[in-house]
């Protein structure tokens, strides 16, 4: 059951019912992306993967906090490695037969914190790492607002993954609404994908200049495409399409949980 307390969970709870997404609507998936990546011939291998773990990269980072490392330490480890996964380390393991994007992340992530000694580390601090395309910079701040009540690494992970899959999803949501210059339009309709806000909808038809109907119709419309680009991103992490729905009730389970229950 969900807490109805937390919009997030909420917010995946209203958007993960159905719309058919058939064999030749599934996207392009993390899993092809992989594939790319390891192809040194493909012109946008490391640019394509690189995007794709810019949102994701939080989670990885907050396991590694909750395993004990201090948070230099934690930097570090994260940085080198998504260094080694954008080289194509780790990717003889990925199997998109087997589980999903946001499992085979974590695995990798294991391993190599099993594999990466202390000396490698200390060797590594400071320089020698190429530039990422995302900033680490803001990771321990962000940790610091975390529940400390004892979760597990893989507990805040998955936790934080849906967190990042929902945040991509509004981010890109947003970004549409920019596209046509209706920001404003946006700021004050995006509470809608989560509850029902609080000003009536007279009073917000009013501020926005349009009917009290036009802003029914433009609220569902919202929440419609917002129901769709969340299917296709968790779509794009799994292998079959068979495992949206699972996946989606598996993310829903990770925002509801109380923290150190």
């Amino acid at each position: 059951m969900t807490n109805p307390t937390n919009p997030q969970s909420e917010a995946l709870t209203m958007y993960s019912q159905t719309v058919a997404i058939g064999p030749g609507d599934f996207p392009v998936t993390r899993w092809t992306l992989i594939v790319t990546a390891v192809d040194p011939t493909h012109p946008d291998n490391k640019a394509a993967l690189a995007t794709l773990c810019e949102g994701y990269w939080y989670p990885l980072y907050a396991f590694v906090r909750r395993k004990g490392y201090a948070a230099d330490a934690a930097r570090d480890l994260t940085q080198e490695f998504f260094v080694r996964l954008l080289g194509g380390s780790f990717f003889e393991r990925a199997d998109p037969e087997k589980g999903r994007f946001r499992s085979f992340l974590l695995g990798a992530l294991k391993h190599f914190l099993a594999d990466y000694s202390d000396a490698q580390r200390a060797q590594k601090r400071g320089g020698g790492l190429p530039p990422l395309p995302f900033e680490l910079s803001e990771g321990e701040s962000r940790y610091a607002r975390e529940p400390q009540h004892g979760e597990t690494p893989e507990r805040i992970y998955e936790r934080r993954w849906a967190r990042a899959v929902l945040d991509r999803v509004v981010g890109t949501l947003r970004e549409e609404f920019v596209k046509h210059g209706r920001l404003d339009h946006f700021n004050h309709l995006k509470v809608y994908l989560t509850s029902q806000g609080d000003a009536p909808y007279a009073e917000l038809a009013k501020k926005l200049d349009m009917s009290e109907s036009a802003l029914k119709s433009g609220i569902h419309r919202l929440r419609r495409r917002y129901r769709d680009m969340l299917r296709a991103e968790v779509a794009a992490t799994v292998a079959d399409p068979a495992d949206i729905d699972t996946e989606l009730r598996y993310l829903i389970a990770a925002l509801s949980a109380k923290p150190g229950a």
